[in-house]
């Protein structure tokens, strides 16, 4: 899942940074709201962790203008603006979730991962649940059937994790690269099939499908 953090305090934003990158998200930061405003409409986010103050363009403008062009990206807000009636603002210009500034980094990283799966229609919970498959995003470990749970390497739990929130859908390799990677990273499709055939080591060879042409679906483990 590749996500925008959008946050001017330097210190803050590389702490998130690595606390998001060791959650298994791909994560491309800028500090100034106009650039914000500009790569939100142009890359393919899953979520914005976005903060208010910003130099260049305020948060509150930046979401306002995704919104206007008709942008459904899930919006997390930072502030450290407390008073309600700035977070009134925040959520009726279209925020789907609202964090003041001090937090503890694994309360953010529950928040996103619940909006990350009401975007994509599942019910947050403790394992993501999908197809006989369970994903402890926490241990980064998955459990096929009432087997006992297997881990992962980090780009395996990205991998999976993407192909767990699109059960059922044909997602092609450029689709993957664009969701698994951040904005500087070499994109290198070879690598999505040697991960694809890692995962099917460990789920069973045909909890994932080939469709020529078109990419790869999820059908996971019989029942």
């Amino acid at each position: 899942m590749r996500l925008l953090l959008v946050e001017d305090n330097v210190a803050l934003a590389d702490s998130l940074c690595s606390v998001l990158k060791r959650a298994g998200y791909a994560v491309d930061w800028r500090t100034d709201g106009r650039d914000a405003a500009v790569l939100g409409e142009q890359e393919p986010y899953d979520l914005a962790i976005l903060d208010l103050g910003l130099p260049g363009m305020d948060g509150l403008a930046v979401l306002q203008r995704w919104r206007a062009a008709g942008s459904s990206l899930p919006v997390l807000i930072l502030t450290a603006r407390s008073r309600w009636t700035e977070r009134v603002e925040g959520l009726q210009a279209g925020a789907d979730d609202y964090l003041t500034k001090p937090f503890h980094n694994e309360e953010l990283l529950l928040r996103v991962q619940a909006l990350l799966r009401r975007a994509h229609g599942r019910v947050p919970q403790a394992l993501l649940s999908v197809a006989g498959l369970q994903l402890d995003e926490a241990q980064q470990q998955v459990r096929v059937g009432d087997a006992e749970p297997l881990s992962l390497s980090a780009s395996e739990f990205k991998l999976l994790r993407y192909f767990m929130l699109n059960p059922g859908k044909v997602l092609s390799k450029t689709q993957l690269a664009e969701h698994l990677y951040d904005y500087e990273d070499e994109r290198d499709s070879n690598v999505i099939e040697v991960l694809i055939n890692h995962l099917r080591r460990k789920l069973g060879r045909e909890a994932i499908e080939t469709r020529r042409g078109q990419g790869y679906v999820l059908v996971g483990h019989a029942e």
